[in-house]
């Protein structure tokens, strides 16, 4: 799979880009049976791209065999349908190492995750997103947040390195988003792709929309992707009316949960997976489970949330 094929496909989605969460059993390992029913549901329901150990995945609680098994399963569950996309992070040689094995597995394109722990530099952020998109022949997104954040200046020099197709900003940073799309468009015109990366990114869609940036990662995909789709669509099509329906009634309410708890980005959504009728088990340590209360609280916010479509969420859970 060469690069512009997968930016090309992404460039306009038909859906949703989902980011599965990944599942375990009872015993705490790998259940691939389930991670597959969850990948095949997300595709299903319309996802047009799926991103599989990344965040929302756990990427920092898999070892490197069970990274490249879930990769693998995501990729044969999509046979070509939507592509998968695989994280990749850590320092530049398991980098290179994951990025590796998820070209091994059948992966469509990287997610480079920022560096692990260390802040560093953008003269080495930029060798090591370089040295990254050169291990394989798999196109990079560039994920920025937390300790790796881009000046204007080396998200011209990565927009011009072979490989790099895009940037997913996790930052919110709006102005530097700003002045680093207008840099790429004055300095390295083409089709580089920008990704809105902020978790419950519908929240901040509508601002990003008016950077131009058009793209987004949906974590409530995986467990009500009837509402998330309903938002994507309403984006596309214009639909302002919908679009704050939504965000009023669900989205905003879900963000002011979302922040009651640690690492509930990843521990909430994967509740949610649960209530709707998929056991994908519990998150890993250091993450945590979310409190009895919250959970209901979530519960009730994703049957308001269909309430506001005119469905009963009883209909697209399936067992």
């Amino acid at each position: 799979m060469t690069s512009a094929p997968l930016a090309e496909r992404l460039s306009i989605p038909s859906g949703p880009l989902f980011f599965p969460v990944t599942a375990y059993g009872p015993d705490g390992r790998l259940d691939l049976d389930t991670y597959r029913t969850h990948v095949r549901r997300g595709i299903e329901a319309g996802a047009a791209a799926v991103f599989a150990c990344c965040g929302t995945g756990e990427f920092h609680a898999l070892t490197p065999e069970e990274f490249q098994d879930c990769v693998r399963a995501a990729a044969e569950t999509a046979d070509g349908r939507v592509p998968v996309v695989a994280g990749a992070g850590y320092g530049t040689a398991l980098a290179v190492r994951y990025a590796r094995l998820a070209a091994d597995a059948g992966a469509d394109g990287l997610l480079a995750m920022p560096p692990y722990l260390v802040v560093a530099g953008q003269e080495g952020l930029l060798r090591h997103y370089r040295e990254v998109a050169a291990a394989t022949a798999l196109p990079v997104i560039v994920y920025q947040r937390d300790n790796a954040v881009l000046t204007p200046r080396t998200a011209v020099e990565l927009a011009r390195t072979d490989g790099v197709i895009g940037l997913k900003d996790g930052l919110g940073d709006l102005d530097l988003m700003q002045r680093i799309v207008s840099a790429v468009r004055t300095e390295a015109p083409g089709d580089f792709l920008y990704f809105n990366g902020l978790p419950t990114a519908e929240q901040t869609q509508l601002a990003y929309r008016g950077l131009g940036i058009t793209l987004y990662s949906s974590a409530v995909f995986c467990f009500a992707p009837e509402i998330a789709l309903a938002f994507h669509t309403a984006l596309r099509e214009g639909d302002d009316t919908t679009a704050h329906r939504l965000l009023d009634g669900f989205y905003r309410p879900f963000v002011e949960l979302r922040a009651q708890g640690k690492g509930y980005a990843v521990s909430l959504v994967k509740a949610g997976v649960r209530l709707r009728g998929l056991d994908v088990g519990a998150v890993r340590p250091p993450l945590h489970e979310p409190a009895e209360d919250h959970v209901k609280q979530l519960a009730q916010l994703i049957e308001h949330g269909y309430a506001l479509l005119g469905q009963d969420p009883r209909e697209g859970a399936r067992a």
